[in-house]
């Protein structure tokens, strides 16, 4: 008898909790289109920096701009896969930071810097472009189609 108020308690706590779950992840949707939106505003009021800087200023300022908007992008779909599959995609995840890693590598063109560093990015990239590949070879989804 004990045992199916137990049950019944961990049912309860688990709907609570998927529930209160998606009810934060809607408002935190919301939030990312809020934040895509003005991002979006941001990069076409940075297009008079054509008028004002050297198009190379501008145009990396407008680049990293959409670069940024394109990680915050990669960040909604991680948020919209959990909806619809109930868990993260690691591949999307990887996806958000080499966008990222990108945005920052793209900034690096119009800075003198070290090759330590350089080099480091680049093998950043590289990992995260392995393990992009192995999360695809290896995902649960390509594991129950086999089965």
């Amino acid at each position: 008898m004990w045992g199916t108020d137990t049950e019944n308690f961990d049912a309860r706590m688990n709907i609570f909790f998927e529930k209160s779950a998606r009810g934060l992840l809607s408002l935190l949707i919301i939030a990312i289109l809020l934040a895509i939106l003005s991002g979006v505003i941001y990069t076409f009021y940075d297009l008079r920096l054509i008028m004002q800087l050297s198009f190379h200023a501008a145009f990396k300022a407008i680049l990293v701009d959409i670069l940024t908007v394109l990680a915050v992008v990669e960040i909604l779909r991680t948020a919209l896969a959990y909806f619809s599959e109930g868990r993260v995609k690691v591949t999307y995840i990887i996806d958000t930071v080499m966008v990222t890693v990108l945005t920052e590598v793209m900034a690096f063109w119009y800075k003198e810097m070290p090759w330590q560093s350089l080099a480091m990015v680049i093998l950043l990239t590289l990992s995260l472009a392995v393990v992009r590949v192995v999360a695809v070879r290896y995902s649960p989804r390509s594991h129950r189609a086999e089965l």
